[in-house]
């Protein structure tokens, strides 16, 4: 699919994610990357401020689904910012990256990245 698309990369938040006791009792770091695909302009539109998404509304998108409580699954907070962007008018198409760097895990490892594609219409 081609298009226009907006990319909020490396946004970092604490958050309480995952199953294990300590995951679910103490905030850790997790990095998110955002891309939505969006039907932005029109001819001779290129500069309408109304046919762009603003920045700004789709960081607190994502700061507000990440918010204080706790999420189980990197997938289901995945999932919920998905479907949040999908929610906008404009939005087609939507990446959501989250990486978690202390990923409960005994060996040398930068982090654990899920990432999830959704398009408007999946089911």
């Amino acid at each position: 699919m081609t298009g226009d698309s907006i990319t909020l990369k490396a946004m970092r938040f604490h958050t309480r994610v995952g199953l294990l006791p300590h995951e679910q009792d103490h905030p850790q770091p997790l990095e998110l990357d955002l891309t939505v695909w969006a039907s932005l302009r029109r001819a001779g539109e290129s500069d309408s401020p109304q046919r762009f998404l603003d920045y700004r509304d789709l960081y607190s998108l994502v700061a507000d689904t990440v918010g204080a409580s706790h999420h189980r699954l990197l997938e289901g907070l995945c999932g919920k910012i998905a479907e949040r962007a999908l929610a906008l008018e404009a939005v087609e198409r939507v990446r959501v990256a989250a990486r978690k760097p202390h990923a409960p895990i005994s060996g040398p490892l930068d982090y654990v990245e899920v990432v999830l594609e959704r398009r408007r219409g999946d089911g």
